[in-house]
């Protein structure tokens, strides 16, 4: 498969930069997928489950934030507030994170805090997820 050039930058950190083979990310309208010589698109990313394949190695996984896609003369650019692996995610932490928004949306509050509690726990959801599925399979 040709390789392309992409570089995943968190708010805090670069994630992962290099050549890529194949790349999916989680967008309003579902799993976006890319491959070489792809054309020129931007999209938003939701909070979901990013896979990219990177040359000579098995499929990669990771929790990402909400953010964006820009594909462009076959680069990638890919940039979320977060991206973790599924080994980096502490799920106690996740889980109490979560349950910490599900109360701030029981509550009654502002439109601009629900929001952002909304926010927060689907991205605390999609951690829980990455890190259930995909690091039972490792072991």
């Amino acid at each position: 498969m040709k390789p392309f050039q992409i570089s995943i930058l968190a708010a805090d950190r670069p994630f992962y930069e290099g050549p890529c083979e194949s790349l999916v990310v989680p967008t309003v309208t579902g799993q976006y997928g890319v491959l070489a010589d792809h054309s020129n698109a931007i999209a938003a990313i939701i909070p979901g489950t990013l896979y990219y394949k990177v040359p000579d190695q098995p499929a990669k996984v990771a929790s990402v934030s909400a953010g964006l896609i820009k594909i462009e003369n076959n680069e990638v650019l890919v940039l979320v507030d977060s991206a973790e692996r599924p080994e980096d995610i502490d799920a106690n932490l996740a889980k109490q994170a979560a349950d910490a928004a599900m109360e701030e949306i029981l509550q009654k509050k502002s439109i601009l805090e629900y929001r952002s509690a909304q926010a927060r726990l689907a991205r605390e959801i999609s951690r829980l997820r990455v890190k259930t599925r995909y690091t039972e399979r490792k072991q």
